[in-house]
């Protein structure tokens, strides 16, 4: 499984990004997809996460009502819409993969627990 992420930059407060994680080597569709960011002592944040079986979708409260995920299973990407970025977004952005089986999500966000695979990340810095 290789995953290639895109799509950060420096957007101001207000703004708008769209990131985009292009996913191969999968072989079914029991997985998902997830956005994690990582900031300086904040440590690692699954923002959203998205399932490849019917694409139910799940989305961390910091990020609720501002963020999009959505998939295109014919070109294997998964995006992640964000909208009124704030300067707390600012964070290194990263997707990765887990069976199913492994992801749970609450108020916290998406978890990976095991069998995770993960992209080299974007960098989005949310300033004016």
């Amino acid at each position: 499984v290789q995953l290639q992420a895109s799509g950060g930059g420096l957007v101001q407060p207000g703004g708008s990004l769209t990131l985009s994680c292009v996913a191969s080597g999968f072989t079914k569709d029991d997985y998902a997809i997830g956005w994690f960011r990582e900031a300086p002592a904040l440590g690692r944040e699954g923002v959203s996460c998205i399932s490849a079986k019917d694409g139910s979708a799940f989305y961390a409260d910091s990020v609720k009502g501002r963020f999009a995920i959505s998939r295109d299973n014919v070109k294997n990407t998964v995006s992640l819409q964000m909208n009124s970025l704030k300067p707390e977004d600012t964070a290194t952005y990263y997707c990765g993969t887990a069976p199913l089986y492994a992801v749970t999500a609450d108020a916290g966000g998406c978890k990976f627990h095991a069998g995770g695979s993960w992209g080299k990340g974007t960098l989005v810095t949310v300033s004016s």
